[in-house]
């Protein structure tokens, strides 16, 4: 098509900032986010947004460029993230709990020009930026520190114009970053075009609540939680930010704020329903209780649903296709039909899945076939990463390394994972990450490590080590020296001594055995 052929009608303009921008002109006066130290209304965040920019485009941020963000759950981070979307600038989430050494490796693979953090959460040094990030050229921070420009400060003295939205439908909207089976986080490219892809499929098919919605993000905006909070403005409703889960906290602000819809991940759930303040706090106001980002015991969901009644809703979804590939709705959290607890759902409204064999072959109704999907939420590829794109979308679907069965009835139910990831606690985390870490440790020849199922977590990651001869090493300190070099999300729940790792024939790890030896057989 040359410049002087007419778009097609066809094409519109589907972008984020026009789901933001629609939603701020329509409910201006109502309450829109609000964090432990103020609230805005829609108007008013308009005004932030509108504010940010001006700072942004200030230091020569321009529409294709990278912004990476180090921030909590607050109203500036919001701010700061719709900014992006209505300039046409890619975003990236640096995940608080990884190590300075993961950030500056995703800062430099995204091609970051500017980062927003909060000093508070990491210990990233500036010199070791400059040196190692050399295409990132501006640095703000959200509160004191150095010399770094603050962004409250930035954001109150600057002359903004009005909120335009500057995207392309088919630009990066997200470069959202997941752990690689070779140890170094990949960029996954999500467009415009299917984050409202997304928030459309999660309006029409998770169960909302019904009138005004009042939302409480107690996981990080920067992930899972955030991706709902559109979906929220786009029905006119309210977004508590929360810079934590304590349950104390969240059972006083669902009775203060008549929350009645929230996410969590099983390990909040299961400490919600353990916990004596949901019983002591009114919590009759929550109309739906999302879950998922982990795998959850039917066992517990069971008591889940008798505790809270028949307000659950399970997404099943992964940073490649995110939040919508199936949905276990509140009707099929059944406890007359109790082999639905096991299931993940029906698919998405515009999702096309199939389950492949080997030879990408369709299997039949009970036997396992690995997870392929099609449809418009689906991620553009890896970011400059054209092989391992290619192999993603091998014979035209997005493969997602899951394994599942269907039913009849056309469910499907997780049984394995064709990759190694351990989701634990809702987080992602790849063995070889935490292989690796230990292998750095002196006193460590050879290391492997597997995800256990758990009742807390979802999955507990464990390690088995091998000391070099003559060395020694106790496991508080490998768990200490895990922290530092990664993050507290990849230290082991428990590491197990060992004369030898399995090998397969080939001289790979062998997963398989190792997990034969500690996880029971079930009968």
């Amino acid at each position: 098509m040359s410049h002087s052929d007419p778009v097609p009608p066809w094409r519109g303009n589907a972008t984020v900032g026009r789901l933001l921008l629609s939603a701020i002109a329509r409910f201006k006066a109502r309450p829109a986010v609000c964090d432990s130290r103020r609230t805005w209304t829609y108007s008013e965040l308009g005004e932030q947004i509108a504010r940010v920019i001006a700072v942004f485009k200030g230091l020569g941020l321009r529409r294709g460029d990278g912004l990476a963000m180090l921030m909590g759950n607050c109203v500036e981070q919001l701010a700061c993230q719709y900014a992006a979307l209505l300039m046409g600038v890619r975003y990236t989430a640096l995940h608080p709990l990884a190590s300075p050494d993961t950030h500056m490796f995703i800062l430099d693979d995204a091609e970051a020009s500017l980062l927003v953090f909060d000093p508070r959460l990491s210990a990233l040094s500036l010199p070791a930026l400059r040196e190692r990030v050399p295409r990132l050229r501006h640095v703000l921070s959200h509160g004191s520190f150095e010399d770094v420009a603050n962004l409250s400060v930035e954001t109150a003295s600057v002359k903004h114009s009005a909120l335009e939205d500057e995207a392309d439908p088919g630009s990066v909207a997200f470069l959202f970053y997941t752990g690689g089976t070779t140890g170094e986080p990949k960029g996954v490219m999500l467009s415009h075009r299917a984050l409202v892809a997304t928030f459309v499929d999660q309006a029409a098919d998770w169960d909302l609540p019904t009138g005004d919605i009042r939302y409480l993000a107690a996981t990080p905006t920067t992930h899972a939680a955030g991706i709902i909070v559109p979906t929220v403005l786009l029905r006119g409703g309210f977004v508590q930010l929360e810079s934590g889960f304590d349950p104390e906290r969240f059972c006083a602000v669902v009775a203060e704020k008549k929350i009645n819809f929230t996410f969590l991940v099983p390990t909040m759930l299961y400490l919600l329903m353990d916990h004596p303040a949901s019983r002591r706090h009114d919590l009759s106001s929550l109309q739906t209780i999302m879950y998922g980002a982990s795998s959850i015991s039917p066992d517990r969901l069971r008591m889940a649903l008798e505790r809270f009644g028949q307000i659950l809703v399970q997404l099943y979804g992964q940073t490649e296709v995110p939040m919508v590939i199936t949905t276990l709705r509140k009707l099929d959290h059944d406890l007359d039909r109790p082999y639905l607890l096991g299931s993940c759902g029906l698919p998405g409204p515009s999702t096309d899945v199939k389950l492949l064999d080997a030879n990408s072959r369709e299997v039949a109704v009970g036997e396992p076939g690995e997870i392929c999907v099609r449809g418009p939420l689906v991620m553009d590829g890896y970011w400059k990463r054209p092989t391992l794109t290619a192999a993603a979308f091998e014979g035209g679907w997005m493969h997602t390394g899951d394994v599942a069965t269907r039913s009849d009835e056309g469910y499907l139910t997780i049984v394995d994972r064709k990759k190694d990831l351990i989701i634990t606690g809702g987080f992602n985390v790849y063995p070889r990450e935490v292989e690796d870490a230990l292998l750095a440790h002196e006193s460590i020849s050879a290391a492997a490590v597997i995800g256990v199922p758990d009742d807390k977590w979802g999955e507990a990651v464990t390690a088995f080590v091998v000391l070099r001869r003559g060395a020694s090493a106790d496991e508080t300190a490998l768990k200490a020296h895990v922290r530092k070099v990664r993050g507290p999300i990849w230290v082991p729940k428990t590491i197990h001594f060992v004369d030898h790792v399995p090998l397969t024939p080939i001289g790979k790890l062998d997963r398989k055995a190792l997990r034969a030896n500690v996880i029971p057989t079930r009968i």
